[in-house]
């Protein structure tokens, strides 16, 4: 059981380290979010946005190995995952690609809640 946090930290981090595709261009953010992104404006903001899921991404597996960083990290990770799930239901509309994401986020958070609880409660 004390392997549920760092593989729920694995796995997360893998999760935000999907978006790192985006960094290569229109074409790229078109097959993650479902939605054309040739403005120049909008594509900034996704590809920055693509860069903040790596360093993220990047953090969550280093910190799967980091006893003193998983804190931290479970809590980054979860308010990221809780944060789009949140916007993602206020807002309303969301195409079948964001929906995904939504899901994956929302079995991700689930995973990222129950492994410290786990783990507490059968620590071998």
């Amino acid at each position: 059981m004390r392997h549920l946090v760092p593989a729920a930290l694995l796995l997360a981090g893998l999760i935000h380290l999907l978006p790192l595709a985006g960094l290569l261009g229109p074409e790229a953010l078109q097959r993650l979010y479902g939605l054309p992104a040739e403005e120049p404006n909008l594509q900034i903001l996704l590809r920055h946005r693509a860069l903040l899921f790596g360093l993220l991404g990047a953090f969550l597996c280093a910190a799967a190995f980091r006893p003193a960083w998983q804190g931290p990290a479970l809590l980054m990770a979860g308010l990221s995952m809780a944060g789009f799930i949140l916007l993602t239901l206020a807002v309303g509309g969301a195409n079948t690609a964001l929906q995904r994401v939504l899901w994956i986020d929302a079995g991700a958070l689930a995973l990222l809640l129950l492994a410290p609880l786990l783990g507490r409660v059968n620590p071998q």
